[in-house]
């Protein structure tokens, strides 16, 4: 098979929850035991970091991971969903697997582990494990895919456990309140292992310290040591110029204001690495921070795509994400505020769609996923929250209606899910949009 052969394969073969979501799920780790033992337990040839969290994963990951590769390791990274390739979810020193590998893993191991009918992330964790070990690196930063306690990452044993945040998402599968949901983050905790909890609420909190106890884990939370100082935006960029404890004038390349907690998380990490041995400098943290999207190649994270008019993509999709991305919204300055917006049918919809700002003109549009809320339904859904506009039947007709609309100062946003984002940054890739704008 080709490499899109082999992708096509992966999608409709195996069970995708990104795809269709709750029919892909698959609880315990069966499987992901049968498949490591297969390739010789490869998670065991090298370190690794291990992240949780409703939201922040990606940014924290992307960021420890820069800054381990600035300190010259080889470092290891594996994150999901995907945005344009899938190759993204599984990189060493920022650069993705190679389609020749994710070709021939499909085509050697296809016997094996097709009768087990494991899941499109059981497979794909099993294939980053090797991936990385073939590779040999020094550290992976490994990023929960959903909950933690039954998550397949979870077979590793780390240096550092890191838990970002709790907010409802995914209550399906992990629980309906925030301290079940913490329940199954913190089955990320190890016997031992340091854990790093980036913010808790009065239900959160008790649970993670409780956890941390039974398993004999030193734990540190984040909010309480407060290590970021202040944080001013950039300028001429996306970003912020933070203060901190240890480090005056940090530089972040990340804008979003999620990105003040999540940096904050990360400073305490940073701390607790050091104790763990991890030796870089004030200048690779520097470089991490300052460099992250071009050393991992993140996107999607209050990512500028054009400046007039502004359009920016946020990947943010669950209360928690939307929160933060609403009040960015309310501090931009522009002439008329633009949302192309879709969402995927499991998520809280009516909680997000009560957090949008009515000021603005609505583009409702879908993603190309089976999960994707009909943009139709969703606009009739989002009238009887005050919220105005009209229904596309993709990202790419909704941003071409959106830009036909707009003056040079107006700012348009796209975002709600992860696959609109990902559909928007296909096309932009493609050149699509791209002739008559200024970036």
């Amino acid at each position: 098979m080709t490499y899109q052969e082999t992708l096509t394969y992966l999608y409709e073969c195996v069970p995708m929850f990104q795809q269709i979501g709750s029919a892909a799920y698959k609880e315990g780790l069966e499987n992901t035991h049968t498949l490591d033992a297969h390739f010789g337990h490869p998670h065991r040839l090298f370190r690794t970091i291990h992240i949780a969290g409703t939201n922040g994963k990606g940014s924290c990951s992307h960021t420890l991971a820069a800054i381990l590769q600035a300190s010259g390791l080889r470092v290891g990274l594996y994150t999901s969903p995907h945005l344009v390739d899938f190759r993204e979810r599984i990189r060493v020193n920022g650069q993705p697997v190679s389609e020749e590998y994710v070709t021939d893993f499909v085509a050697r191991e296809r016997s094996f582990f097709e009768p087990l009918h494991p899941s499109f992330f059981e497979l794909t964790t099993a294939m980053a494990f090797d991936w990385f070990a073939r590779n040999m690196v020094d550290v992976a930063v490994i990023e929960v895919g959903m909950g933690g306690r039954l998550d397949c990452t979870n077979i590793i044993r780390p240096e550092l456990s890191i838990i970002t945040n709790i907010s409802l998402d995914h209550t399906q599968f992990l629980g309906d309140t925030p301290a079940k949901i913490a329940g199954e983050k913190a089955g990320i905790i190890k016997h031992g292992v340091p854990v790093v909890i980036g913010e808790t609420t009065e239900e959160t909190r008790p649970v993670f310290a409780a956890k941390a106890a039974a398993e004999e884990a030193p734990i540190r939370f984040a909010e309480d040591e407060r290590l970021l100082i202040s944080a001013s935006p950039l300028n001429d960029r996306p970003g912020f110029i933070y203060q901190t404890a240890d480090y005056a004038n940090l530089e972040g390349e990340l804008g979003g204001l999620c990105q003040l907690k999540n940096t904050n998380t990360i400073l305490s990490a940073l701390r607790q690495l050091r104790q763990c041995g991890f030796a870089f400098t004030e200048e690779h943290v520097r470089q991490g921070f300052a460099h992250v999207c071009e050393l991992t190649g993140l996107q999607g994270r209050w990512q500028w795509l054009s400046t007039r008019p502004a359009i920016v993509c946020d990947t943010g999709h669950n209360v928690g994400g939307i929160g933060y991305i609403v009040e960015q919204l309310r501090r931009q300055r522009c002439d008329t505020l633009r949302i192309v917006f879709g969402m995927v049918s499991d998520k809280d919809i009516e909680a997000v769609l009560a957090l949008l700002p009515q000021n603005a003109v609505y583009y409702f549009t879908q993603a190309s996923v089976k999960r994707a809320m009909p943009a139709e339904k969703l606009r009739a859904m989002a009238s009887a929250h005050g919220l105005t506009g009209r229904s596309y039947p993709d990202v790419g007709t909704a941003l071409k209606q959106a830009r036909a609309d707009a003056r040079t100062e107006d700012f348009i946003f796209v975002g709600g899910s992860s696959f609109i984002v990902a559909d928007l940054l296909t096309l932009w890739q493609n050149q699509v949009f791209r002739s008559d704008i200024c970036l």
